[in-house]
């Protein structure tokens, strides 16, 4: 196994290698999406060892996330393509001013630098990755869990001969081999080797890396999802919506985790929002959620009661915490009690309390009338992302090839002095 160190100390020699022009940049990603599909038995050999291995360890939503297939991979390589007809950010000059002096000022979009990030469970995050920093002209390195390990060292090897048929050097895709905490905490502290992490996972890995790394550190969040229902919803959109938001991915960041319900319809709606999300999904064969609710949600339909943390908790599995609220404010209120600053939703006919909830509600993608689930690079068009940061300093939301640049200031003169 090849240290850690040793592995930071190549890519960032390799790094000035991405000093290549956009065409050249762009080749790489279609060499790569190449061999993504060119290499995919491989791939899936890896990843039915990497399930195989899970499943005395993990729920079926969390194999799920683990889980690659013939599908999943032509998604992957799709992404690769499209990230490759995104514009390239670098050296985009974003503001020009012209002094009285003569002095001609360019803020300049410009790379990061090596850029490392440490994710759990989906495979995908290791071409996504890895193609968004490329694109960005970043170097990057990836660190992944030991439950996907076979499958991101199969991603990487396609990776690997992609830039090599290019005619760029490996290295600037590192890969740590070690997956034990140990590995982890030398990225945290690789001052001078990594200009960004990022950490992708739960709530312990992201805390952890936030609290204890020495570079800087994007802090992308966990998901807990709010949708409120306002007294003038349109309560059949609303069933779509929360079925759309808590059961077609529960696995993920942007599902929803916590329902808040307007008491003036209430008496209507959870007994229907009971019998879309339970009864009607076991009749269909499909995994029915488990609703925990509040005291005032009991007293209208069954379920578990809530416990005490359930408000505060990703579930990231078939389960919704359920509220009844007075007013807009009062669910404006509960999101700021319980939100992580990721994606929170109003379904309303109320203009007016549509912009209040967005204009109050202080998470990274504030929604009207729409799930939650569109919190997501490919659905910003931004091709594919690094992370959801649920933090203001220096990137919001879905993280693009932008947000993987930094900028700087050139400078043009002829003789000038102050």
């Amino acid at each position: 196994m090849r240290k850690t160190h040793d592995i930071l100390v190549e890519t960032r020699a390799a790094l000035p290698a991405l000093t290549a022009s956009t065409e050249k940049k762009n080749l790489a990603l279609g060499k790569i999406a190449e061999r993504l599909l060119q290499e995919q038995d491989a791939i899936l050999a890896a990843n039915r060892e990497d399930v195989e291995g899970a499943r005395d360890r993990y729920g079926e939503v969390m194999i799920d996330r683990l889980t690659l297939t013939p599908e999943r991979i032509a998604g992957m390589a799709q992404g690769v393509r499209e990230v490759a007809e995104l514009p390239d950010p670098e050296g985009r000059v974003i503001r020009r001013v012209e002094r009285p002096n003569g002095l001609v000022i360019e803020k300049t979009s410009v790379p990061l630098g090596v850029v490392a990030i440490i994710y759990e469970s989906r495979p995908n995050v290791t071409s996504d990755a890895a193609v968004l920093a490329l694109k960005s002209g970043n170097a990057v390195v990836l660190r992944g869990g030991r439950e996907a390990y076979r499958s991101n060292a199969a991603i990487v090897d396609a990776i690997h001969h992609g830039l090599e048929d290019a005619g760029l050097p490996a290295a600037l895709v590192g890969f740590i081999e070690d997956t034990d905490h140990a590995s982890a905490d030398e990225l945290m502290r690789a001052v001078g080797l990594i200009d960004l992490l990022i950490p992708r996972g739960g709530a312990g890995l992201i805390r952890r890396c936030t609290e204890n790394a020495k570079v800087p550190c994007i802090q992308t969040g966990t998901g807990i999802c709010h949708i409120f229902v306002d007294a003038s919803a349109d309560l059949d959109k609303a069933l779509d919506i929360i079925e759309n938001a808590k059961t077609s991915r529960p696995s993920v960041c942007n599902a929803e985790e916590v329902l808040l319900v307007h008491r003036d319809i209430a008496a209507d709606f959870l007994p229907r929002l009971c019998d879309r999300l339970t009864t009607q999904r076991r009749a269909k064969g499909l995994v029915p959620v488990e609703l925990r609710l509040d005291p005032r949600a009991a007293a209208v339909i069954p379920g578990v009661p809530a416990g005490e943390k359930d408000f505060d908790t990703e579930f990231l599995d078939y389960k919704l915490a359920v509220a009844v609220v007075d007013s807009t404010d009062a669910a404006i209120a509960h999101i700021a009690a319980h939100s992580t600053g990721h994606s929170d939703a109003i379904l309303t006919k109320d203009d007016e309390n549509a912009a209040r909830f967005t204009m109050l509600v202080d998470s990274a993608a504030v929604y009207v009338n729409a799930s939650t689930r569109f919190t997501d690079g490919g659905e910003f068009g931004l091709g594919c992302e690094m992370g959801i940061s649920t933090q203001k300093l220096h990137a919001r939301g879905p993280m693009g090839l932008e947000e993987l640049n930094t900028y700087k200031y050139i400078i043009r003169g002829d003789g000038q002095i102050r």
